[in-house]
């Protein structure tokens, strides 16, 4: 058993970078690595920047070229996760046999979890979509399309990852005029196709404005090559929330189909006999003879002057 070593910090700002690498109950938003590998083609080189500014502020580029196989070998990625504090990573190279080649993970524990290994079938960057582009930072709506990403599990875990690789920070609300992006991935034919676009608010005459999309890119089509997923025991475990982290159930309280809050109340059985009502002039009982009496000498004069 490998134990890890115990790094004492030197000085106080060494010691608020450890804290902050610490595991939490709540994690920070991952950050991803962009790897370019020892030889890469130019449409892998423009799938690399293209995606990383998708990923902003949680994205590091490394312009160095790293020479590794991730399927053959681990330790390199591991290493370079562990030196950027970052547990995402997109790695492309190219060969004769792999050509255009695209491998996304993620790492548990400062060890791989999952990779995909993806072709690079056809792409066209953001130059070639003449449209403003969203604004750095901007949390996209990510829009899963076809039966294999629910049936398959390859496509089942490359949803998971994608999700996991894209989502950005974790909101409680979400602003109307800030939906901004939405990023499409189509499963079709064990292909992958992504489109990414910008949403248009324009004006309807009516409260609710008119939703138009207009594609802004990057846009290409992928091809599954190689898997290595997590067995079922391990990626439970890295998928486990902790007790702490779990929203306590408040007693009484449910939810109705339309979002309101119900609740209810136990109270003890209540006397109504001796319950204090508010008095009013008009239901005693004197006042009441008072006025059938004048009632009666009414009818009483009336009858004499007739």
């Amino acid at each position: 058993m490998v134990m890890r070593r115990i790094v004492k910090p030197k000085n106080q700002r060494v010691k608020r970078a450890l804290q902050k690498r610490e595991p939490k109950i709540v994690e920070n938003t991952k950050t991803a690595m962009f790897i370019k590998g020892g030889k890469t083609s130019e449409r892998i080189t423009d799938v690399l920047k293209n995606l990383q500014p998708l990923k902003k502020p949680d994205a590091v580029l490394l312009k160095r070229k790293n020479i590794m196989r991730p399927f053959e070998d681990e330790t390199p990625i591991e290493f370079l996760a562990d030196k950027n504090d970052a547990s995402l990573f997109m790695f492309g190279s190219h060969s004769k046999k792999r050509p255009n080649n695209l491998v996304l993970g993620r790492l548990y524990d400062h060890h791989i979890l999952d990779m995909v290994e993806l072709g690079v079938t056809s792409f066209k960057s953001m130059d070639n979509f003449k449209i403003e582009k969203c604004a750095v930072g901007t949390k996209p709506c990510l829009v899963f399309c076809g039966e294999q990403f629910d049936n398959s599990p390859e496509f089942i875990r490359l949803k998971n990852l994608l999700t996991d690789f894209f989502r950005g920070p974790v909101v409680e609300q979400v602003r109307l005029a800030g939906l901004e992006h939405v990023m499409v991935f189509t499963a079709t034919d064990g292909k992958v196709m992504l489109r990414s676009y910008k949403i248009l608010m324009k004006k309807s005459g009516s409260r609710t404005p008119r939703v138009e999309l207009e594609e802004m890119g990057p846009s290409m089509d992928l091809e599954i090559r190689r898997t290595k997923l997590a067995s079922h025991d391990l990626y439970k475990r890295a998928t486990k929330v902790p007790k702490t982290a779990k929203p306590r159930k408040k007693k009484n309280v449910s939810m109705d189909a339309f979002g309101s809050k119900l609740g209810r109340i136990h109270m003890q059985k209540q006397d109504l006999g001796k319950m204090q009502t508010r008095k009013m002039k008009g239901l005693k009982s004197g006042i009441k003879r008072k006025g059938a009496d004048d009632s009666v000498d009414a009818k009483k004069v009336k009858s004499n002057s007739s």
